[in-house]
């Protein structure tokens, strides 16, 4: 079935295609899921609500842009809301300055299953505000709108984010070496 045809018939409530939909995208959102939660069963729980909103909303969808854009959009505001909700997101006044480099020759011998672990630790300001930056391309001024904060407090929680990572990193090739 055509993606085209697929968005019709969810708009017409279908659970077929609401299903069919599901299988197709499921994986990468929960991706994205993951990539904000703090565990396996949270990004789960989100990837649910996701789903939720999309086919609640899809009549929204006007076939400008990408479908799958549309979706990942709805799937980290539904993430981001859920921390709103639960007041996880404490504002950070204080400005940290320069941003700190997590590069270094040092993060050459970690694995990406041990730096998405380290990722997930992250106390959720600076956990969300990374992923955002780092990994989504946000900008400080559209993950401060999203987050309800100011863009400096966006700048400061992605340099604690690196901060804290970079020291996690240190400290596995030290146990690694």
């Amino acid at each position: 079935m055509s993606l085209e045809k697929l968005i019709d018939n969810c708009k017409q409530g279908n659970r077929r295609a609401q299903e069919e939909l599901y299988r197709k995208y499921s994986g990468v959102l929960f991706g994205m899921c993951l990539k904000y939660s703090r565990n396996k069963t949270e990004a789960e729980d989100s990837l649910h609500d996701s789903f939720m909103t999309i086919y609640d909303k899809i009549g929204q969808f006007t076939g400008k842009g990408s479908f799958e854009g549309w979706m990942k959009r709805i799937t980290v505001n539904t993430v981001l809301q859920k921390y709103r909700k639960e007041q996880h997101l404490n504002v950070v006044s204080e400005n940290m300055g320069d941003e700190i480099d997590i590069e270094s020759d040092n993060t050459n011998n970690i694995k990406l299953s041990t730096l998405l672990e380290y990722i997930q630790q992250l106390p959720n300001k600076y956990r969300l505000t990374f992923n955002l930056y780092v990994l989504d391309g946000y900008t400080h001024k559209e993950i401060s709108e999203l987050l309800g904060t100011s863009t400096g407090t966006s700048k400061s929680n992605l340099a604690r984010a690196k901060m804290i990572l970079k020291e996690k990193i240190e400290k596995e090739n030290i146990n690694i070496a």
